[in-house]
Parts: structure tokens; sequence; C-alpha cells
């Protein structure tokens, strides 16, 4: 499945710097805000040494592993929701995402600018999840009129609707995310296509000049200026340093607060990741193949992929009889080896 991720915050916080170290490619990175007017847009292949090992036993031509797109978007300011600076921009690209990685300064340097005039994480994430909050409200309210005008033709979707715009609004009022809202899955369709930023999950990525890197359950510190030397060295020098790279928390973080799990095929052709929402049934992880073997679907042989290299073949596993077969009901897990039959 498609996976896009924004990356957010104040200009001249370390957005394209990220963006550069994630991607390796070359973007225009500006001591002055706005240096990104257009989005930069870019495909970061998953870190997983498990793709590794399955080719190697496999003896793939290829390796394909899961990706990412992330996007490196215009710097946001106070009042971005009235349009100040570049906010019509910004939002717009925002909305597109399913999940918002918030790169927030984190250290001194007098040689740097800051937009606010100093360093202060707690006061620039309250500027930006504001702007996102007041962009969602001006949005809420707008369907809130519009579902007034369904209402008299007797819908009982705008009815539904309604209900849950309006304790959307309500938290919104007080300044809080809509995540805050205890929405169902039902709800939440009802509501899908407004594409509220503040549903989003939100990652923050602290950029920091510390040696030592943090993780905690809403983010991780990096030294993104010494992940972007990284992206500026060759791959045969950057392995020496890969070890004190800290992208790929950044990377399983995401994963995590998505919901997301991988699975794997693999065969003399290629070993491939393929990238899942935790809880889809065989056919529907077929779906992320081709939608033939969710609509064709008949059943799976799918194995453990530490039990398929403990085996060493994927026909040694079937005359031991480790492979299962597995029916429609059957729930994917993260590092199953799957071969569908259709």
């Amino acid at each position: 499945m498609a996976l896009k991720i924004g990356i957010v915050g104040l200009p001249n916080v370390g957005k394209s710097t990220l963006f550069k170290a994630l991607t390796r490619e070359k973007v225009n990175i500006a001591n002055f805000p706005f240096a990104t007017i257009d989005p930069n847009v870019g495909i970061v292949k998953v870190p997983d040494e498990r793709l590794d090992q399955l080719a190697k036993m496999s003896k793939s031509l290829k390796i394909i592993p899961a990706a990412i797109e992330f996007v490196d978007v215009a710097g946001l300011v106070k009042g971005a929701h009235e349009g100040a600076g570049l906010g019509n921009q910004f939002l717009a690209h925002i909305r597109e995402v399913d999940a918002i990685v918030e790169v927030v300064r984190d250290f001194e340097d007098p040689d740097i600018i800051h937009v606010e005039g100093s360093v202060s994480p707690v006061r620039d994430i309250e500027t930006i999840q504001l702007e996102l909050v007041m962009a969602d409200l001006q949005t809420v309210e707008k369907r809130l009129i519009k579902n007034e005008k369904e209402l008299k033709s007797g819908s009982k979707i705008a009815q539904e609707q309604k209900m849950i715009l309006e304790k959307i609004k309500l938290v919104l009022e007080a300044g809080d995310l809509a995540s805050k809202v205890n929405l169902s899955n039902d709800e939440l369709k009802l509501i899908n296509d407004l594409h509220l930023l503040t549903l989003k999950p939100i990652i923050f990525v602290f950029n920091t000049k510390d040696e030592m890197e943090s993780e905690d359950a809403i983010g991780v510190g990096i030294n993104l200026a010494f992940e972007a030397e990284l992206a500026d060295m060759s791959e045969e020098e950057a392995r020496e340093f890969q070890k004190e790279s800290h992208l790929s928390d950044l990377i399983k973080m995401a994963y995590a607060v998505l919901g997301l799990i991988t699975f794997f095929t693999t065969g003399e052709d290629e070993t491939r990741g393929w990238t899942i929402k935790a809880g889809w049934t065989a056919p529907q992880a077929g779906s992320a193949i081709h939608t033939d073997f969710e609509n064709k679907f008949i059943r799976a042989e799918v194995i453990n992929w530490q039990k398929l290299l403990e085996c060493g073949s994927w026909s040694d596993a079937k005359n031991k009889g480790l492979l299962r077969t597995e029916g429609k009901e059957y729930v994917v897990a993260d590092g199953d080896v799957i071969e569908f039959k259709i």
C-alpha cells in the first residue's frame, strides 16, 4: 500500500535537512525562511535486515524493500490558517499525507536564524499545532453549513455526520487536536473526505546537536546535520558510520503509529517486502500485490521468516511440513512469508 508522510515545521528548523538525509536527494537548504516553496517528494526504502537474509537464502536476483514517500513542504508560521507565509499551500499539501513528521529545532546556534528569534521546542510545537487546529476548525465549520442543507432533505447520513462534526468542533475550539475525540472506525469513515490535519498521527523529530539520540512514545531526537553529512557520502563511506544513524528509528516509529506491518514474498526472481495494515486478512494482504490475489484468493501457504531461514529453502520447509495452509480468515502476522494461490 502507498504510504505518504509529510515533513512539517516552522521555517528553517531542519525539514529539508531531514528530507535530504532520508532520501539522499539534493534539495535547497538555506539559512532563511521559505527556502522550500514547492514540496520536495522522495521515496525512502524501509530498512529491514530480514529482506537481505531471505534474498541470500533464495539467491534472489533483486531485493525490493517496502517504501515510504516523504514530502518536504513549505515552512509554517503563525497565521498560516489565514494565509500567512505560504500557509494555504502548506495546508493543501499536508491534507494528502497519511502521517505528519513535525521537525522541531532543539539546539542553540547564533549563526542559524530562528523565525521566532529564539529556540523553544515547546513554543514551536504549540504554534504549529494551533495552526493545524484552526485550519481544521475552518474545515469543520464549512462542512456543518453544507450539512444543514443536506439535513433538510432528510438524509440520515447527514444527521450522523452532524453529531460527529459537532463533537470535533468542541475539541478544536478548546485548542485540542481532533484525534482527542474518541471516534469509531465507522465514524471516521463518515468524515474521511475532510482529511482533517489533526486526525493524522504526529511524530516529533527533535533536531539536536547532541551526540546521544533519544526516543520516546511521541518522537525521536536526531542530529540532522550528522545525518545529512552521511547522505553526502558514498554508500561505501557511509557504511562505516551507519550504526550511528538513527533515521531507521523514525521509520520504525512511523510504522508503529500507522499500525503497519510487513510480510514477504521470496524466490529466485526477487525478495520483496510488502506494507499492509495490522489486522488484514490473507486476501486483503494479497491485494497489496495485485487485486487478483484478493478477488480470486483460494488459499495461502505461510511460514514465519525465521523458520524459513532455519529450513534453508521453501521446498525444505514444505517437505518438513512447516508450511501452513491458511484460508480467507487468516490474519497476516508481521514477518510472514507468503505464497498466494489463486
